[in-house]
């Protein structure tokens, strides 16, 4: 039987607590769009450092949004996925980006670079 964790807050504070931070939505986006390889992800985010990938993926697995798949080959093969949770997400992504771009299109921002970073690798914007 799964054991039920007491947490301090709102929902609002939990749900930030898990997929809050500037990395996170932002790998659960790249991973909507299928199972992704870290150096895929790294491409894809270019602005976050290897290090700080690493992190947001355990962070993110631990809280079971995304299934690490390790491959027994050499080279070392790893693969992010998104789990059942991690797959709930998606309307809220999506929503979040849907506001990104209006408030970008309201306040005159250019986002051009990443959309056009993730279209390229087949990732709708």
């Amino acid at each position: 039987m799964k054991q039920q964790q007491k947490t301090a807050g709102c929902p609002v504070e939990v749900t930030l607590s898990i997929v809050g931070g500037k990395w996170k939505l932002q790998i659960v986006y790249c991973l909507l769009n299928g199972t992704k390889r870290f150096g895929e992800l790294r491409r894809l985010i270019p602005a976050t450092t290897q290090q700080m990938l690493t992190l947001q993926l355990r962070e993110l697995e631990q809280a079971g949004i995304i299934h690490r798949q390790v491959y027994a080959q050499v080279p070392p093969k790893v693969e992010y996925s998104l789990t059942e949770s991690g797959r709930s997400l998606e309307p809220i992504v999506y929503q979040i980006h849907a506001w990104g771009e209006w408030y970008c299109e309201q306040n005159n921002i250019e986002y051009w670079q990443l959309s056009d970073n993730m279209e390229d690798h087949g990732i709708r914007v």
